[in-house]
C-alpha cells in the first residue's frame, strides 16, 4: 500500500520535478494508555528507564498515522509527500493525538 511513495520532509524532491501540488495531507490517530502500563510507567520514573509499552504505544500510532496520511495523500491524486511532519498533543488525560502531515505532489 505504502511501497514505492515517496514521502520526504524538504520541500523538494532531488531528482524529481514537482508537477503539481496538490494541498495539505493529513492522517492522524488517538491512542489511550491502560491502567496497567500506567502503574508500571510510575514505578519507572522512580527508578528510571525506558517504558518500553509507551515506546511501542508510540511506534504503533506514528505508523497508523502515516498510512493515513499517505491514503489522503492518493485519494487526492498524489503520487508523493513534501514537508512532511509528525506532531504530537494531548487530547485529554490518558489520550494523545498522532499527526502525520505534509504536502501532496504530483511528481
Amino acid at each position: 500500500m505504502i511501497e514505492n511513495f515517496i514521502v520526504v520532509s524538504s520541500n523538494e524532491i532531488s531528482q524529481f520535478e514537482i508537477k503539481e501540488h496538490l494541498g495539505v495531507v493529513q492522517g492522524s490517530t488517538v491512542r489511550g494508555r491502560n491502567v496497567g502500563a500506567d502503574l508500571f510507567a510510575n514505578l519507572k520514573n522512580v527508578i528510571g528507564g525506558e517504558i518500553v509499552s509507551y515506546s511501542k504505544l508510540l511506534v504503533a500510532s506514528r505508523e497508523q498515522a502515516y498510512e493515513r496520511m499517505i491514503i489522503d495523500a492518493k485519494s487526492k491524486g498524489a503520487n508523493a509527500v513534501v514537508a512532511f511532519r509528525f506532531q504530537t498533543s494531548n487530547i485529554t488525560q490518558g489520550a494523545s493525538e498522532v499527526l502525520a502531515y505534509g504536502t501532496g505532489v504530483r511528481i
